[in-house]
């Protein structure tokens, strides 16, 4: 588990490369002085990637819109999204819909087929009983059956591109912090066991948790000093995981 302190750009590719990368980079929809877009880093970051590996990014629809043309310019390819559902949101004006969901976007190198980007298939076992019919009618004599139908109740099906997760607010380190439990479902999702996650903004060392509990290695890059330190303190009082998939 190492994090770094400086710009992703100068000391990200170096560590690389990385089966899987997460961003969260400032989306620049506010005033805040912190919140300016980030220009440059997604060549360097489709370049740090395994051939196999893959991209997911954090925005808005907004961010994303602004940001259409650097993804073309990266020869980077949209896979898929999902939509985090929070339980509580924001809104910056009265009069619209209060935003209660981010957009976390998958994307990998145009060079590459999908086929050979890793991908643990997402599923979920809270499948609805449901009612299958036999594909040979029953016999009418002899041994016959009790019932012509069985239900099934449960088993895997394909997770949801909507997904819930409560927020970080009251317990957040870091203003823009994502919860544990949704990096961990991209992370065991895009990176296979003993993969390295690249995390080119850090910011409280979230996804590093989550490398650490799903038995991943981890590299990521804070700008910040002090927050740096924070995410450092973070991640050294996570107890250690074996690498590999926890039994």
């Amino acid at each position: 588990m190492t994090l770094l302190c400086g710009d992703c750009r100068d000391v990200m590719p170096a560590h690389g490369p990385y089966d899987l990368i997460v961003a969260d980079p400032p989306y620049g929809e506010t005033s805040l002085s912190w919140d300016r877009r980030i220009a440059g880093w997604l060549p360097r970051a489709a370049q740090a990637l395994t051939p196999s590996g893959s991209l997911w990014v954090f925005g808005s629809l907004r961010s994303f819109m602004a940001t259409s043309g650097d993804f073309r310019a990266a020869a980077l390819r949209h896979a898929q999204e999902i939509v985090w559902e929070k339980q509580n949101g924001s809104v910056f004006h009265a009069d619209r819909f209060r935003r209660v969901h981010e957009l976390v976007a998958q994307f990998y190198p145009a060079s590459a087929r999908w086929q050979s980007v890793y991908n643990a298939v997402a599923t979920t076992d809270d499948a609805r009983a449901r009612v299958v019919r036999r594909k040979k009618r029953p016999p009418h004599t002899g041994a016959i059956p009790s019932s012509t139908y069985r239900s099934l109740d449960g088993g895997p099906r394909l997770a949801r591109s909507v997904q819930r997760f409560r927020n970080a607010h009251g317990r957040a380190i870091h203003p823009t912090e994502k919860p544990v439990a949704l990096l961990d479902l991209l992370v065991r999702v895009s990176c296979p066991p003993e993969g390295l996650v690249g995390d080119w903004f850090a910011g409280s060392g979230a996804a590093g948790v989550a490398c650490r509990l799903a038995g991943r290695r981890y590299v990521g890059c804070e700008i910040d000093p002090d927050m740096a330190q924070r995410a450092r303190d973070r991640l050294a009082a996570i107890l250690p995981f074996p690498v590999g998939e926890p039994s």
